[in-house]
C-alpha cells in the first residue's frame, strides 16, 4: 500500500485555488482542507557567531587560513617513529655520516626503478652495509591543468612506500630525506638493519 504524504503549504494553497474553480458533479459540497496555522519564526540563536569576521573600512585584507589536506613527503617522513639510535639519526640527517653505497634512479620509469631498488637494497643488506643513499631526483615541473594539484616527481613519492613494503620492509630500519650535500629533497638515506 502506498504511503500517504502531507502536502507542503505551497501545494495545499495550489490545491485550494484549483478546488475553488471546480464544480461538483452531483451537487455535493466539496471539502477543502483548512490552511495550516502559520508557525512563528524561530527565535535567533544567541550563541551563534557570524560567518564572516567584521571588516572595517581601510583595514588590510587578511587571507584565509590555508588547509592542506595531505601532508608533504618530508612531514610524513619526519612523523615516522624513530627506530634507530637517536644520535646516529641526528648525525645522518645533518649529513655527517657518509653513505656506504648509492643508487641513482634518475630517468627510470616506475616499472624499471622498482626492481632495481629491490636488487640494490637486498644486495647492500647482504653485504652488511648500514647506510645507503637512494637518489630519485626532484621530478620535473609540469603545467598543472586540472583542478586537482599534481605532485612533482613520481619516483620521489613512490620510493618511500616501496621501502616499507615487502621484501624491503624487513631489512629497512629508517628512511629519511637526505642532507643538501647528498641530494636534499631528491634523495633518501636508507638505514638498514644488521644482518
Amino acid at each position: 500500500m502506498a504511503r500517504r504524504r502531507n502536502l507542503s503549504p505551497e501545494e495545499a494553497e495550489l490545491w485550494r485555488s484549483v478546488a475553488r474553480t471546480a464544480r461538483p458533479m452531483h451537487g455535493q459540497k466539496l471539502h477543502l482542507p483548512d490552511p495550516p496555522p502559520h508557525a512563528p519564526d524561530p527565535p535567533p540563536l544567541a550563541h551563534a557567531r557570524p560567518r564572516l569576521s567584521p571588516f572595517v573600512l581601510g583595514e588590510k585584507h587578511r587571507p584565509p587560513e590555508r588547509h592542506d589536506l595531505a601532508p608533504t613527503l618530508p612531514q610524513i617522513l619526519d612523523q615516522a617513529p624513530l627506530r634507530m639510535d637517536a644520535g646516529t639519526h641526528a648525525k645522518m640527517t645533518r649529513g655527517k655520516l657518509q653513505p656506504e653505497a648509492r643508487i641513482d634512479l634518475h630517468g627510470l620509469t616506475l616499472a624499471e626503478a622498482h626492481p632495481e631498488l629491490i636488487r640494490f637494497i637486498l644486495n647492500a643488506h647482504s653485504a652488511g652495509l648500514r647506510l645507503v643513499l637512494v637518489i630519485t631526483g626532484k621530478g620535473k615541473r609540469r603545467e598543472d591543468l586540472g583542478p586537482i594539484p599534481q605532485r612533482m616527481g613520481a619516483l620521489r613519492h613512490q620510493v618511500p612506500h616501496w621501502l616499507h613494503l615487502p621484501p624491503l620492509g624487513q631489512v629497512v630500519l629508517q628512511v629519511s630525506q637526505a642532507h643538501l650535500k647528498h641530494g636534499g629533497g631528491g634523495a633518501y638515506y636508507v638505514y638498514l638493519r644488521r644482518r
